[in-house]
């Protein structure tokens, strides 16, 4: 008898598992998959011609002091080139100096938490880095920023 409770409790909690494991993952992933392929075969009026993107490279690197018990432990430098589109170009380059400080800002907050420390050059953290530049470089040119490309990334050790 204890053998057999012993046995129905792990079928027990393998299903009780299972069903958490796949509410906590949310939507059928076929399901998921389904809908992208119809909204991608659904043609879309709105838009008529596509978009070309354009790029605005920053003219200068940013460099971002790496602080450790108040002193500067290393030096992390990046090369930065926004990405909008064609006809929102010239907007772009002339709010070159509020995106550089918008940029920079993000870049101290970013190396203030700690995003660059360990492997700084993992995708995961790569993308929220790009994540966040993206953010305030859309902030500081209206929405006209698409992406955000790092072209370069280096530390410094002091």
């Amino acid at each position: 008898m204890k053998k057999l409770i012993v046995i129905l409790l792990c079928v027990a909690g393998f299903a009780a598992g299972a069903f958490g494991g796949s509410w906590l993952r949310g939507a059928d992933p076929a399901k998921a998959e389904a809908d992208a392929e119809e909204a991608a075969s659904t043609p879309d009026t709105t838009s008529k011609e596509p978009v070309k993107a354009a790029w605005f490279r920053m003219p200068t690197e940013f460099f971002i002091p790496i602080l450790r018990n108040d002193n500067v432990q290393s030096v992390m430098i990046l090369t930065l080139t926004v990405e909008t589109a064609e006809e929102n170009l010239s907007m772009v380059q002339a709010s070159e100096h509020k995106l550089r400080d918008s940029l920079l800002s993000a870049l101290m907050i970013h190396a203030n938490t700690g995003g660059f420390d360990g492997n700084f050059t993992a995708e995961a953290h790569l993308a929220k880095l790009r994540a966040g530049l993206l953010n305030a470089a859309q902030k500081a040119t209206d929405g006209l920023a698409t992406g955000i490309l790092i072209e370069n990334i280096a530390r410094q050790e002091q």
